[in-house]
């Protein structure tokens, strides 16, 4: 149950764009994790009031990364090297300017399928 969700200052760029971005995010977060890409859920929010430093003028990204079981060090600076690099390309957003929040989550806390994992 991979999620990844980003939030961004940037104006709502071309759907193909944003198509693009997601796919790639999907792709990418199911071969972090080795699970299936059926499981991964990606979100997309642009045009978000922000600041980052006290600056709203500057293009900025807040990404939100969620899985059940446990991360390590090594996935986590994998995963924010490679989604730092996708959303600095796709959006143009300085690799300083985003954040990235991992979180680990236990099955009986996230619901699917009338059910829970």
């Amino acid at each position: 149950m991979p999620l990844i969700k980003v939030k961004t200052s940037v104006s709502q760029p071309e759907k193909d764009k944003i198509d693009s971005l997601l796919k790639n995010l999907s792709s990418g977060i199911a071969k972090h994790f080795s699970k299936p890409e059926s499981y991964v859920m990606t979100t997309f929010e642009s045009d978000i009031s922000m600041t980052f430093g006290g600056n709203s003028h500057e293009p900025v990204c807040y990404i939100e990364i969620k899985n059940i079981g446990s991360m390590n060090p090594n996935q986590t600076k994998a995963m924010s090297q490679d989604f730092c690099q996708e959303i600095n390309q796709t959006l143009d957003v300085p690799k300083n300017r985003i954040y990235i929040e991992f979180s680990d989550a236990k099955g009986y806390m996230w619901g699917w399928n009338s059910s829970t994992f």
